[in-house]
C-alpha cells in the first residue's frame, strides 16, 4: 500500500506503508547521524557519518566521512585530527571485538545504545530515524551517500 504526499515545495512523493508480515525479507533497522559540533556553543554542524542498528540481525556499524573544508568553514581553529580520531573510534567501537576496547564484549544492541547516547562533545549523535532493510551494511553506506557525502 502507498499513499501519494506533495510537499510544501510542490514535490510528489510516495510513502510505503508496511503493516505485521507484509515486510518480506527485510528487518527493521535505527539509525543516527553522526554530527560535527565544532563550537558547541554556537550549535553549528555538518554530518560527518551514520551509526545503524538491526536488531534482527545483530548488526551494527558506522560508516564516517570528513569534510575537512567544511569543518574549517565553521571553525577555522577546528582539531581536524582529534575529530578524525573520534570518528574512527566509532568506526571501531561498532566493528567490535578487540579493536572496540572495553566495549568488545558488549552485543551490537549495547554498543549502537552507547554511541547513541546524548552528549555535549564535539562528534554528538543526532535524533534516532527508523526504516527496514534486507541489506544493513548496504543501508548504511547508502545513508553515508545521502546524508553525509
Amino acid at each position: 500500500m502507498s499513499e501519494r504526499h506533495i510537499h510544501m515545495a510542490g514535490h510528489v512523493t510516495e510513502r510505503h506503508i508496511t503493516r505485521a508480515g507484509q515486510g518480506g525479507d527485510r528487518d527493521v533497522f535505527e539509525y543516527a547521524l553522526l554530527r560535527v559540533v565544532p563550537r558547541v556553543e554556537r550549535g553549528e554542524c555538518i554530518n560527518a557519518g551514520v551509526v545503524v542498528y538491526c536488531r534482527a540481525r545483530g548488526y551494527v556499524g558506522a560508516r564516517t566521512h570528513l569534510d575537512e573544508a567544511r569543518l574549517l568553514a565553521l571553525d577555522p581553529a577546528a582539531d581536524v585530527a582529534g575529530v578524525r580520531a573520534a570518528l574512527g573510534a566509532i568506526e571501531r567501537h561498532c566493528a567490535g571485538g578487540e579493536q572496540a576496547g572495553q566495549a568488545a564484549g558488549d552485543d551490537a544492541g549495547r554498543r549502537y545504545r552507547w554511541l547513541i547516547a546524548p552528549r555535549s562533545t564535539v562528534v554528538q549523535p543526532g535524533p534516532v530515524h527508523t526504516g527496514l532493510t534486507a541489506d544493513p551494511a548496504a543501508e548504511t553506506e547508502r545513508l553515508l551517500d545521502l546524508l553525509v557525502r
